[in-house]
């Protein structure tokens, strides 16, 4: 394994680990033993993109779907989820798209309402998720409608998520928007892109001692947090000029992530 990059090893792998499950460092540097794969189409939902292998996670993080599809199919035009990357089946760096996702705690939802759940195969490579964005992110478009703001409270009302990651103008508008209790808003966080999915990110098992936490969302809802991104996206700020220039992007080594994910890779 030495000097090969992590993401060759771990793209490789087309099934889980013999192992219980638990994952093993943080969203973006880590791997998850014993992952289970989502079903690629269940009452409510239906996965994504099969060929990428990619609808692998915990055992808990596959109840949480079952659960959220179920509310969404509650709402009207809804009849479940569309589900996009959890993990491969062994979690760790992909050979492609996210840096995160690699624990088996990560979901993107389609924002797409799901009027069907007998899309075939090949439809599921050729679809796409439909945008909610305009003017950059700075606000919402006329696809978004009141029930993208109820499935996406009733993510975040689940005490298993730790962050719910949307575009900019879409947390504003569910600030504006929302008129009850607002306790949820502070697990939605403005960042670039998710505009097309939303991205759910759940907090870590408890008795999980090898998986790495994030920090927790500052305190309060975050409105005015999100408004300020919405008002740098309408008036960029100048560049700093003294900023450091960016480093160049390294691929994470099997001696980067935690020391149990050599055994998950190895594990039949």
């Amino acid at each position: 394994m030495q000097g090969v990059e992590a993401r060759q090893l771990f793209g490789a792998k087309k099934g889980g680990s013999g192992q219980s499950a638990e994952p093993f460092g943080g969203y973006s540097k880590g791997c998850v033993a014993g992952a289970v794969q989502l079903p690629e189409t269940g009452p409510t939902w239906q996965a994504m993109r099969l060929s990428r292998n990619r609808n692998w996670g915990y055992p808990e993080t596959i109840d949480y779907i079952r659960d959220l599809s179920a509310k969404a199919a509650k709402q009207p035009g809804w009849n479940g989820l569309y589900i996009g990357d959890i993990s491969q089946p062994r979690g760790g760096p992909m050979l492609s798209g996210h840096r995160s996702h690699q624990i088996g705690m990560d979901i993107d939802i389609w924002m797409r309402p799901t009027d069907r759940l007998n899309l075939s195969v090949s439809e599921r490579e050729s679809i796409s998720s439909i945008s909610m964005r305009r003017s950059n992110g700075a606000y919402v478009n006329s696809s978004w409608t009141p029930a993208h703001h109820e499935i996406l409270k009733a993510a975040a009302k689940d005490p298993r998520v730790a962050r719910i990651f949307v575009f900019p103008g879409a947390k504003v508008q569910m600030c504006n928007d929302e008129k009850g209790d607002r306790a949820w808003l502070r697990k939605i966080r403005p960042w670039w892109g998710h505009h097309y999915h939303f991205h759910v990110r759940l907090n870590c098992p408890k008795g999980a001692k090898g998986c790495v936490d994030q920090s927790p969302p500052p305190a309060g809802d975050g409105c005015k947090d999100a408004e300020q991104w919405v008002q740098n996206i309408l008036f960029p700020p100048p560049p700093d000029p003294n900023a450091p220039k960016p480093k160049p992007r390294r691929e994470l080594q099997m001696a980067d992530l935690p020391g149990q994910c050599v055994n998950v890779l190895q594990s039949p």
